[in-house]
């Protein structure tokens, strides 16, 4: 869906509500859209490769797994009854 279509339907929906419209997209919200874009692209350049989210990730499992076997290892054994 483009802004186009997305401010027709956000007019739609306040008209039905009986708010007001939203203001038309303009040329500053494909200046917004690509700053974003640059901002992103910024930070994946200057982002160490260890704080990226994969190796969050990978980091977080490895961390959940860990603390289940600690968990599982404190466990006491039922013995035979």
């Amino acid at each position: 869906m483009n802004a186009g279509q997305q401010h027709l339907l956000d007019t739609y929906r306040a008209a039905q509500r009986g708010e007001a419209a939203p203001p038309a997209p303009g040329p500053h919200t494909v200046r917004t859209a690509r700053e974003i874009q640059r901002w992103y692209r910024f930070r994946a350049v200057v982002t160490a490769p260890a704080d990226r989210l994969p190796a969050r990730l990978r980091r977080a499992v490895h961390s959940a797994a860990a603390g289940l076997l600690r968990r599982r290892a404190a466990e006491p054994v039922d013995g035979a009854m």
